[in-house]
C-alpha cells in the first residue's frame, strides 16, 4: 500500500514539463529514496487524466474498471513508499471530481499546486493556444481574459486554468488544507534549479541528488506564433478539424521540434497592462487570505511587465521568414516520409516474390 501520493495539479505554464522531465529522467534515482513516478512513462498519467475527465462524473459514463485512470490508481496504491503524479489537467476539476480522486488514493494524499504570475501566464497562454490550434489573436485573446466572460471559450479556458485563487480553494476545501500546499514559480532571472528546490522540498529529498540537465520546453516567438495564428484561421475556414493529426503534424513536428528554434531571432511577445499588474495582486491578495502553506513567495506571483512587442510592430517580411522556414520543413517532413513509405512497400514486394 502506498504511504503517501503526491498529486502535482498544474496549473498550466508554472514550470510543470520541467518537473515531469526531471522527475521522468530520474525515476531510478527516486526509487532510492522510496519514490516513484507513477506509470511506465508519463504519457500513462495523461492517458489516466483524460479517462477521469470524460468518465465518472454526474451524466457521464462510469469508470471502465479496467480503464487508464483506475489501472493507475491501483498501480499507486499498490507502490510502497511515495507515488508522484503530474499532470496539469487536473487543476481545473470540480468539487465532485476532486472528491472522487481523493476517495480514490489511499495512503497521505499530498496535493501540490505549482502557480505562476498573471503577466507571463497570459502571455505564454496565447502563444501555446495558437500551437493548439487556435485562430483568435493577441487582442481578442487579451479582451477575453480580461473580460472573465465564462460564456467565452477563451476566458473559460483561460481562468479554468489560471484563476489561482478559485483552483487552491477548491482543491483544499476538498482534501483539507494540511493535505495541500501552493508552489510559486521563481520571477524571471532566478537560478533555474530553484524551481525543482522546490518540488524536492515538498518530496523531502536533497535536490541536489538529481539531475537537471533535461528537455527544455521553450516558447516560440512571435513572428512564429502570428504565422500558427494564420494558418490556424485558413484550416477553420476549410473546416479541418482533425484535432490528432494538428497535434502530430503542426504543434509537434512543424513547431516543437522545428519553428521554436527560431525563437532567438524573433521578437518576443510583451505584455504591460495597468489592467494585468492590477487582477495579479488581487489574486496574491485572495490567496493571502486563504492562508494556504506555501513553498516560495506569494510576492512572486505579483505581475511585472513582460518585455517584448505587440503583434503590430512585427514585419510582414519577419512573418513570411517564419512562414518559408515553416513550409520548407514540411516538405522535409514529407520526402522523409514518403521515403520510408516507399522503402516499407519495396521490402513488402521483395518479401512476397
Amino acid at each position: 500500500m502506498a504511504d503517501r501520493v503526491v498529486l502535482h495539479i498544474g496549473s498550466m505554464k508554472s514550470g510543470t514539463s520541467f518537473i515531469q522531465n526531471v522527475l521522468g529522467n530520474n525515476r531510478e534515482a527516486l526509487a532510492q529514496h522510496g519514490i516513484s513516478f507513477a506509470g511506465e512513462r508519463w504519457r500513462d498519467q495523461v492517458t489516466a487524466v483524460q479517462d477521469l475527465i470524460a468518465h465518472g462524473g454526474p451524466r457521464q459514463e462510469p469508470l471502465d474498471p479496467a480503464g487508464p485512470w483506475l489501472r493507475l490508481v491501483e498501480e499507486i496504491n499498490a507502490t510502497p513508499g511515495t507515488s508522484v503524479v503530474s499532470m496539469e489537467f487536473l487543476a481545473p476539476r470540480v468539487t465532485a471530481k476532486i472528491e472522487l480522486v481523493r476517495d480514490a488514493l489511499q495512503g497521505d494524499l499530498q496535493v501540490v499546486l505549482t502557480g505562476r504570475d498573471l503577466a507571463r501566464n497570459i502571455a505564454a497562454m496565447w502563444l501555446e493556444s495558437v500551437q493548439n490550434g487556435s485562430a483568435v489573436d493577441w487582442d481578442a485573446y487579451l479582451a477575453a481574459v480580461r473580460s472573465e466572460d465564462r460564456s467565452q471559450p477563451v476566458a473559460r479556458n483561460f481562468w479554468n486554468h489560471q484563476g489561482l485563487a478559485e483552483i487552491a480553494r477548491r482543491w483544499a476545501d476538498a482534501v483539507g488544507e494540511d493535505h495541500f500546499t501552493l508552489m510559486t514559480v521563481p520571477q524571471k532571472g532566478a537560478p533555474s534549479s530553484l524551481l525543482w528546490e522546490r518540488f524536492a522540498q515538498v518530496l523531502h529529498l536533497d535536490p541536489q541528488a538529481f539531475a537537471l540537465d533535461v528537455r527544455a520546453n521553450p516558447s516560440i516567438g512571435l513572428a512564429t506564433a502570428m504565422t500558427l495564428q494564420h494558418l490556424n484561421a485558413l484550416l477553420e475556414a476549410d473546416g479541418f478539424t482533425d484535432d490528432k493529426y494538428y497535434d502530430l503534424l503542426v504543434k509537434h513536428l512543424l513547431t516543437k521540434r522545428g519553428l521554436v528554434a527560431r525563437q532567438g531571432q524573433e521578437p518576443r511577445l510583451g505584455l504591460d497592462e495597468r489592467w494585468v499588474m492590477k487582477r495579479g495582486a488581487a489574486e496574491v491578495a485572495a490567496l493571502r487570505k486563504q492562508g494556504h502553506r506555501v513553498v516560495g513567495d506569494l510576492d512572486e506571483l505579483l505581475p511585472k511587465p513582460v518585455p517584448g512587442v505587440h503583434p503590430s510592430q512585427v514585419s510582414t517580411q519577419q512573418q513570411l521568414e517564419a512562414a518559408m522556414e515553416g513550409l520548407s520543413r514540411m516538405v522535409q517532413i514529407g520526402v522523409e516520409r514518403e521515403g520510408r513509405h516507399r522503402r516499407r512497400i519495396a521490402r513488402l514486394r521483395k518479401g512476397n516474390r
